[in-house]
Parts: structure tokens; sequence; C-alpha cells
């Protein structure tokens, strides 16, 4: 997933930069009403990002039981093959099985790491949407104080609604609450063995010794 605090970031000081531009050829209204479209569109964004992560987790959580339940299929073939006298079929099945565990961790993770970014796009909703109520409220007030003026009353730029600067410090607002969000990176290390394919043995070896011993526990049992 991309860094979505700051393409959200990135679309409300866009939306800050286009308003500052069109202010001298656009009413302070419309200009208010674009910021807040900007704002709304950013909303939809940051759902659709929290849609697929929603997804992302349950289709790891399925998997993961999925998993869960051919690992206790699989144990139960094992222990008719060894009853059987089939050590090929059971040795079969328990590597099925490593298979199937050395998954876990992975679908573990990934639904930890999904549900992190539900909790952090679901702030970054909550965000947008007070930002969103903060700036209707301004301009509702800007209307109204709009409509209470003399019909041919001039509006100047020291401090009455229309002024440029009080518009850009309202979009400015806008934006700076996302320039605080930051995402956070995590910096992957990782090593390589100098000689790859006696490592990739030796996992083989380790493995085989693993099967052998889980084989041996099973007719120790079924003795």
């Amino acid at each position: 997933m991309s860094n979505i605090a700051s393409r959200v970031s990135r679309l409300i000081a866009g939306s800050v930069n286009a308003a500052l531009d069109a202010v001298e050829n656009m009413s302070p209204e419309m200009v208010m009403e674009q910021a807040i479209r900007e704002v709304e569109g950013a909303i939809a964004e940051v759902r659709a990002e929290m849609g697929k992560a929603t997804a992302e987790r349950h289709l790891a959580s399925k998997k993961l039981a999925d998993n869960s339940g051919k690992h206790e299929e699989l144990l139960e073939q094992i222990e008719v093959a060894v009853s059987k006298g089939r050590d090929d079929l059971a040795s079969a099945a328990i590597s099925r099985q490593m298979d199937l565990e050395a998954q876990v961790p992975v679908l573990e993770q990934t639904i930890a790491d999904a549900a992190e970014r539900e909790k952090e796009l679901e702030g970054y909703v909550d965000a947008l949407k007070g930002k969103r109520a903060e700036m209707l409220e301004e301009l509702k007030a800007y209307r109204a104080r709009i409509a209470e003026m003399p019909e041919n009353s001039v509006i100047d730029a020291a401090g009455n609604p229309s002024a440029s600067h009080e518009i850009n410090k309202s979009v400015d607002r806008a934006a700076a609450a996302f320039d605080r969000a930051s995402g956070h990176a995590a910096d992957m290390l990782g090593g390589g063995m100098k000689d790859a394919a006696q490592m990739a043995e030796l996992k083989d070896l380790a493995r085989q010794s693993e099967i052998e011993k889980r084989l041996k526990a099973m007719k120790e049992k079924s003795a």
C-alpha cells in the first residue's frame, strides 16, 4: 500500500494552491466549495484503501482457518497410514502439514498488518470528516454574513468574509490537518549466505529429519 498519509496531504495541499491561484477569478464562496469537494474526494480515496485492507484481512483469516482444517484432516490421514504400515503416505502427509505450518506466521502477520492499516485509515477518515464539517460551518457562516449585508455593500480586505487571506487561512487549515500525518517506514535488513546450494541442502535435511521425528512419534503413539 502506498503512503496514504502523504497522498492525502498532497491532495489537500494541491487544493490550497488551486484556491490561491483561482481566488482572483472565482468568488470566495466558489473557492470554499471547491476546497470542500477536495476534502470529500480525499475521504472517498481513503475509504477505498480501507476497503482493500478489510478485504485483505478477511482473505488471510479465511486462509488461516482453511489451513487449520486441512492440518487436522492430514493428522487423521497420518494416523490411518501409520496403522496400515504405509510410512510413505504418512511421511507425505507430514510434509504437507509442515508446509501449512510454515504459512501460519505469515498469515497471522498479514491479518495484524491489515487490521492496523484499517485503524490508521479510519483515523484519516475521521479527521477528514471533521475538517469537512468545520469547512461547511465556515461556508455557512460566510453565506450568513453576506446575506446580512446591504445589497450594494463593498466587501473590503480587512477581515470581511470575502477577504482572500481569510479564505486562504481556512483552506490552509485543511492541509495542515494532514501535514502532521506521517507514514512510518521500516528498514528491512537481510543477508544472504555465500553458498546458497549448501544452505538449501541443509534445509532439506532438517526438514526430512523433522518428518522422520514426527513419523516416529506417531508410530509410538499408535503402538
